[in-house]
């Protein structure tokens, strides 16, 4: 067990660390804030997808989390920081902590955005009492999939996988933390 612990711990680290050449390149020349970071993630999503859009303006509010790590042996975790924004206007930051269980192996690093469809559900996020559970389904975001995309339980959920490789067939959860704007 100490044995899986160590290499869980190990693996997290190496993920967090983890860039894509592309990210190298870029810090090199410049460091992004959270903000610049969630508004890269969103141009290129309707760059890629302009459908997205809808999906904008049917939500009340989007969680847009630019990077989360993720690793596991067995035993694996992901977490990343994000920012919560209303019809566009930034409300908070947040965090995202996932622990999971079952036959995984490797990292990955990717983004995640939440929408939300209506103010009950953000409410609950805000006030931490918001989960996805292993039963919510996200979507990978490629070209045409917020045409095929629908509100479940009063969310969306789309991943953009960045980089890693990471096999797995585990139960898992996400849990969020919110801290509004000053």
């Amino acid at each position: 067990m100490r044995n899986s612990v160590a290499l869980l711990i190990a693996a997290v680290l190496l993920c967090c660390l983890i860039e894509t050449p592309a990210e190298a390149l870029f810090k090199r020349r410049h460091r992004r804030s959270g903000e610049e970071n969630c508004q890269l993630i969103i141009k290129s999503m309707k760059e890629k997808d302009p459908g997205i859009q809808k999906v904008f303006d049917k939500a009340v509010a989007w969680a847009v989390f630019p990077r989360i790590s993720k690793a596991g042996i067995g035993i694996g975790g992901a977490g990343g920081n994000g920012r919560v924004y209303q019809k566009g206007k930034f409300i908070g930051t947040t965090t995202m902590t996932q622990v999971s269980i079952g036959f995984q192996l490797g990292g990955q690093v990717y983004s995640e955005i939440i929408f939300f469809q209506d103010e009950f559900t953000l409410e609950k996020f805000k006030n931490g009492k918001f989960e996805l559970g292993a039963n919510i389904s996200a979507i990978v975001f490629d070209v045409g999939a917020a045409e095929t995309a629908g509100f479940k339980d009063g969310t969306m959920v789309f991943v953009i996988p960045d980089a890693g490789l990471m096999y797995e067939a585990t139960l898992s959860g996400q849990k969020f933390t919110f801290k509004a704007a000053k």
